[in-house]
């Protein structure tokens, strides 16, 4: 069974605890075993959590989870832009998968409340089969057909 950790903001957590219940319910379903939750105070600090999970034997993926609402300035984008920039560094880093549900930029509460589950529900299920593929990977040796991990 595969081991998962979820970095969830507090910041717009009307919307965050909503993108939890569903990944928790999702991951439950496709039958992941949900080690750690870990809460932030923001999506900016989601990276380091995300970090403190993947050094760890006991998590095979992270699913990072947070709403980024649109405001008077450009700050969402940055903050947005920069946290996904190093979720993906990390996945390369640590050699293991993050999930990208972050909802934002540019997004309104009224669409971050209509995409929680979509984005809930896609994070667990990329963390769930990039942890198959992965494993399938490390079993599967080229002879000589091509070899296709899906």
């Amino acid at each position: 069974m595969a081991r998962i950790g979820i970095v969830v903001s507090e910041f717009n957590y009307d919307i965050t605890y909503l993108m939890l219940q569903k990944a928790l319910s999702h991951a439950k379903f496709l039958g992941l075993e949900v080690t750690y939750v870990f809460k932030v105070p923001g999506t900016y600090e989601i990276p380091f959590a995300v970090a403190s999970l993947l050094k760890r034997n006991d998590v095979d993926g992270v699913v990072a989870l947070g709403a980024v609402i649109k405001g008077a300035t450009k700050h969402d984008e940055l903050v947005a832009g920069q946290t996904a920039r190093k979720l993906m560094d990390l996945m390369i880093q640590y050699g293991k998968p993050v999930g990208l549900g972050i909802i934002g930029p540019g997004a309104t509460r009224m669409q971050a409340l209509e995409r929680v589950e979509d984005y809930a529900r896609r994070a667990v299920e990329a963390v769930a089969k990039m942890i198959n593929r992965s494993r399938s990977l490390e079993e599967k040796k080229f002879t000589s057909e091509t070899v296709f991990i899906e």
